[in-house]
């Protein structure tokens, strides 16, 4: 993979680490709700996530969140969302520094 494309997916997921799960105040990257990044040739960063939970009233917010972080970055000029439930959330998911905070470990 080259330097640049290194770069870029480390700078879109410095931004996702500013993004909070409203309910928990914890970063979308650290619950482990990011599955995976890939920016084409063009800009268009596509981002495959999840929720904790089917149905979470507050993705609308998230996703304006997202969309408005990573859009910062000059090399993107879209953002579009991949919102899966395949494979299921679930805690193993979290960083172990996020099971800690929340008291699960």
């Amino acid at each position: 993979m080259p330097t640049k494309k290194i770069s870029l997916e480390n700078q879109i997921r410095a931004k996702l680490k500013l993004v909070l799960d409203p309910e928990l105040g914890v970063s979308i990257l650290d619950l482990g709700l990011i599955y995976e990044i890939v920016v084409s040739e063009e800009g268009v960063c596509t981002i495959t996530m999840t929720l904790t939970t089917i149905g979470c009233p507050l993705f609308a917010q998230i996703q304006k969140e997202i969309e408005d972080r990573v859009l910062e970055i000059p090399e993107i000029d879209d953002v579009k969302i991949d919102l899966v439930f395949d494979p299921p959330w679930t805690i193993d998911k979290m960083t172990e520094d996020t099971k800690i905070q929340l008291g699960l470990e």
